[in-house]
């Protein structure tokens, strides 16, 4: 059990992956569609939350020029109770999209992708200092933060914590985040660097994730150089009709099953009934059955449309192949010469 291992990379850079993938059609344009599911778990209480947008640019209002398609859906894990996650739910689109004036362009260039970037960045880092002058968020409350935005062809995921997001291409499961815990080593030794200590597996023995959105009492005074922090991690990639299926799932999902294991279940699931809810279900199943002790909350984003109809047990049954011996093979040619002349 558990997730497999990871790339370690710098951290205190921000992280932009362009995987290296030839485009099989200059004209592809992503087919979007989407389900989630969220289950409390065995927990006492639920403190996760999530967002589904598959059309971005009507759900802003026609004011709003961006590349199409646009979709935006984004995973938040609270801890210390549900209103840190809960506050960032309500308000995540404002200090994204408006507070951080987000660029618009009906084109994607590299000018636009650094835009986009510094914009995702303010509106994370906007976010958490929301969340200290709110008062009603306790100061001990906290969230992770994953969000996903497509525009046109662009897939660029903004982490921070330990929810993961999964690119499904061609069947093989790629990391598009990297989970921020204290057993990281270039995580680890950022901390340390700023003063704090890795406790048994948390940071200053007390949270199991080293970045985070809120958490205030471990942050003060506001403008300290605190070992938590809420900057965010990026990473980017130009879809093509290879990449499937994205599964941006909160820690409780990892935590039983590789990144792999996940992308095997959901595309199983897809070539058979092509429900990416039913998928987001059976993944939360999986993940509870494999005995996981965490809310529990998947977003599946389908970029492509499959061929969801899947052969039928009887024509998968391969037929044996028999060998006869020359001897019976003469005794069944005798038995038919006599059964035609009877």
């Amino acid at each position: 059990m558990g997730a497999e291992a990871e790339v370690i990379v710098p951290v205190q850079q921000t992280i932009t992956t362009v995987l290296d993938v030839p485009c099989c059609s200059d004209v592809f344009v992503p087919s979007i569609r989407s389900g989630s599911f969220a289950d409390i778990g065995p927990r006492r209480f639920m403190e996760d939350e999530h967002i589904r947008i598959d059309d971005l640019s009507e759900h802003l209002g026609s004011l709003v020029r961006f590349p199409q398609p646009c979709a935006f859906y984004g995973v938040f894990d609270g801890h210390g109770g549900p209103e840190a996650a809960a506050y960032v739910r309500k308000h995540v689109l404002r200090f994204l999209f408006e507070d951080a004036n987000f660029p618009q362009t009906s084109e994607v260039d590299d000018a636009f992708l650094k835009e986009v970037e510094n914009s995702l960045r303010e509106g994370f880092l906007l976010a958490d200092l929301a969340l200290a002058d709110e008062c009603n968020v306790s100061s001990s409350s906290g969230t992770t933060a994953l969000t996903a935005l497509v525009l046109g062809r662009l897939l660029m995921v903004a982490n921070v914590g330990d929810c993961r997001a999964v690119l499904c291409h061609k069947g093989e499961a790629i990391n598009m985040s990297q989970d921020h815990r204290p057993n990281y080593a270039s995580e680890r030794r950022r901390v340390e660097e700023l003063g704090g200590f890795i406790d048994d597996g948390y940071l200053n023995g007390v949270l199991s994730v080293t970045r985070a959105l809120g958490d205030w009492d471990m942050k003060l005074p506001c403008g300290s150089a605190s070992p938590l922090i809420a900057e965010p991690e990026f990473r980017q990639i130009i879809l093509s009709e290879d990449d499937e299926f994205l599964i941006i799932g909160c820690d409780g999902i990892w935590d039983v099953m590789s990144s792999q294991q996940a992308v095997n279940l959901v595309r199983r699931g897809l070539r058979r009934h092509d429900d990416p809810e039913q998928c987001a279900k059976d993944l939360v199943m999986e993940a509870l059955r494999l005995s996981t002790f965490d809310n529990l909350t998947v977003v599946i984003a389908c970029f492509t449309s499959v061929d969801h109809s899947e052969p039928s047990q009887s024509r998968q049954r391969r037929l044996r192949c028999c060998s006869f011996s020359a001897e019976a093979l003469c005794s069944l040619q005798s038995w038919l010469d006599n059964s035609g002349s009877r």
